[in-house]
């Protein structure tokens, strides 16, 4: 499976990268990867999705009509290609550091039906970034479909990600005396199958209502520096004989488990304002 075609220099300059982090909070590069690299993903994700679906655990709630899924790497046939892309890798080590680590892999579904999420983050603000002004951790996003406006698009409030208030409920939920803002400077995504995203899971976000009969499948892709908190606890692990057949470029990045077979994963991260708040 190929990368896309894009300018090597562009992908590898790590100064815009960290620049739209730190500001934005969010950015993408277009048409990183080929469709059909893509459809292959989608279909690992798909088989994935009906297997977690089926037993207790599996798949946990966003809000009505919308799951989220932790994988294996393993289980995304794609997984090398995805994680040694040189705007990947340079996006993670221009914020993250060279020790950076990849915490999480998993895909977010939002199913005909789903509501608008209330805005949130997804994790409460760790001390290095209250303190510091320092990013600990990265979310890439690789959309499995070519999106469009009635599919309940992710929407994000740019520059939020150092919005810092007591009255955020578990560090997580504004209030919504602050939501008029977060309306102001929002905006919406409507990203095409090949494109990837990174942002900074603190920048204020939700999903919106799907109001087409499709779904729109997202991979998560979580990168961490060296010292980040541990504020989620996920469940990544590989088989020694994927982890022997791995590049070392690889291997220096993946902190997890090397176990004789995988079993399972039990869905940890609940957020249950999500399920609780969404409308």
């Amino acid at each position: 499976m190929a990368h896309g075609t894009t300018d090597q220099q562009a992908t590898t300059d790590p100064g815009p990268v960290h620049d739209a982090l730190y500001g934005d909070g969010i950015t993408a590069l277009r048409g990183a990867f080929d469709v059909g690299f893509v459809d292959a993903m989608r279909h690992d994700v798909e088989v994935a999705f009906a297997d977690a679906r089926g037993r207790e655990g599996g798949a946990v709630g966003r809000g009505p009509n919308r799951w989220y899924v932790e994988l294996h790497p393993e289980q995304l046939s794609g997984f090398v290609e995805l994680v040694t892309h040189p705007w990947v890798d340079a996006a993670c080590r221009a914020v993250l550091g060279d020790d950076y680590h990849f915490a999480e892999v998993g895909f977010d579904v939002p199913l005909p039906g789903a509501v608008d999420q209330p805005w949130h983050r997804d994790f409460p603000m760790p001390a290095a970034t209250r303190d510091e002004h320092r990013l600990t951790s990265l979310a890439f996003n690789l959309t499995l479909v070519d999106t469009t406006a009635d599919m309940g698009p992710f929407e994000i409030a740019v520059g939020t990600q150092w919005d810092d208030s007591p009255e955020f409920d578990h560090g997580m939920f504004p209030p919504k005396s602050h939501h008029g803002r977060y309306e102001g400077l929002a905006q919406r995504k409507m990203p095409q199958r090949g494109d990837v995203s990174v942002r900074s899971a603190l920048t204020i976000h939700r999903g919106t209502q799907n109001h087409s009969q499709l779904s729109r499948p997202v991979l998560v892709l979580g990168a961490d520096a060296a010292d980040a908190e541990q504020l989620v606890e996920h469940s990544p692990r590989v088989t020694h004989g994927f982890w022997d057949a791995l590049p070392q470029q690889v291997r220096d990045h993946l902190r997890c488990p090397v176990v004789d077979r995988l079993e399972p994963i039990v869905q940890k991260h609940t957020i249950e304002g999500l399920v609780m708040g969404a409308s």
